[in-house]
């Protein structure tokens, strides 16, 4: 499991209003925001007016974050896998560093989960610890919004802006946001991101 970011952008959300943009990214112009890196485990960076994230080992996971530190926020992002049905996808909220951190994920053949991972353990706070079947996740290779609310100890995930599930957790409370690819039992995966949006609740 790998995690990529560059620098950390602290700044004072408290007089942002409700609705308003923390920060927005179409991903068409490559900066030095979000990494572009080979790794042994895939590769991440800019490609087709996009952000990709590929991996090459089965029940691997990779994640990038544009360097922001965030109390409650609204993270989505477009989702489009070009891989396994059953690859990971989705966005995160409020890692504290790359051992902990939220993510609310959906794969391709219709499954979702919200989770966190804990001292570089992750698991699923939904399901029984499982990923579970909803009808709003669009299958096969076409593109999901996935939008993840994390509001002081309530996350809730909604997928093409219908609310699938909702959970509490109280571990982590700000941190930095961005976008997360895993694969399962098959070892290849490629997933692209676009309209990331970073959103006061």
């Amino acid at each position: 499991m790998t995690g990529l970011a560059c620098n950390v952008s602290m700044f004072n959300e408290a007089f942002t209003p409700s609705g308003a943009f923390l920060y927005q990214e179409t991903f068409s112009t490559p900066n030095s925001r979000w990494d572009e890196r080979m790794l042994e485990a895939g590769a991440v960076g800019y490609a087709n007016d996009a952000y990709r994230i590929q991996l090459h080992f089965p029940n691997a996971q990779l994640w990038s974050r544009p360097g922001l530190y965030l109390n409650d926020v609204r993270v989505e992002a477009t989702v489009l896998s070009a891989g396994a049905p059953e690859s990971r996808m989705g966005v995160l909220c409020r890692l504290v560093d790359d051992q902990n951190f939220y993510f609310f994920v959906i794969s391709a053949d219709g499954f979702y989960g919200i989770g966190k991972m804990r001292a570089g353990q992750a698991s699923l706070l939904t399901g029984a610890g499982a990923m579970l079947p909803t009808d709003t996740i669009f299958t096969g290779n076409l593109p999901n919004q996935v939008r993840g609310d994390c509001i002081g100890k309530t996350l809730t995930l909604y997928v093409n802006n219908r609310l699938v599930d909702s959970t509490a957790d109280g571990d982590f409370f700000a941190g930095d946001v961005g976008l997360l690819a895993g694969t399962s039992a098959q070892p290849e995966t490629e997933v692209y991101f676009d309209n990331f949006f970073v959103i006061k609740p």
